[in-house]
């Protein structure tokens, strides 16, 4: 329902194409956008503030140092490790353009932004309006400067992944009233 609302009321004119539920970019996404000038949106759906929080463990916001190798010199030459780089926090996860959170209004508080992962992150605060959910801009994403633009073969891609949750879906739905025919 809240990417549904998402997607209707926030990226429908900014985005070619939304898949839900997405690891196209090497880590999950709730909702992946791809944008008119083929850029990548990332919106993590958070239901509490505990889960908010949480979310700046992922790995998606860290660059994590491995030990690095060098060749040792001499007449038994050898690859050694060294003592091992600092891991780096990312400002924007990997392939991302913009990343947004998206919550329900009463779980959000001004002093949240201090726990969101990153300080590029926008802010999506949603409304139960009973018909519909209502979706507000709270604080914009910003963007990425060096998110490259995606190529032909990428989107064709993220497309494939999208057709195939539709037909997925189709699937549910048939299930679901068959099992409705057979209760009956």
């Amino acid at each position: 329902m809240i990417a549904r609302a998402i997607s209707q009321q926030t990226l429908q004119r900014r985005c070619v194409l939304l898949v839900d539920n997405c690891n196209w970019t090497g880590h999950e996404c709730d909702v992946l956008g791809v944008t008119l000038d083929l850029r990548i949106i990332d919106i993590e759906i958070k239901i509490s503030r505990a889960d908010l929080k949480a979310d700046a463990k992922k790995e998606k916001w860290w660059r994590r140092a491995q030990n690095w190798q060098f060749l040792t010199s001499g007449t038994s030459a050898a690859w050694m490790h060294g003592c091992p780089a600092p891991d780096v926090r990312l400002i924007h996860p990997v392939k991302v353009w913009k990343h947004y959170y998206a919550m329900p209004a009463e779980i959000w508080k001004p002093d949240l932004v201090e726990c969101l992962a990153s300080p590029a992150s926008g802010v999506l605060l949603l409304r139960d309006q009973g018909t519909y959910m209502d979706v507000r801009c709270e604080r914009r994403a910003i963007p990425n400067r060096n998110a490259e633009k995606l190529t032909t073969e990428h989107v064709m891609d993220i497309t494939r992944l999208a057709n195939l949750r539709m037909w997925e879906s189709y699937q549910k739905i048939d299930s679901m009233r068959e099992d409705l025919r057979s209760a009956a």
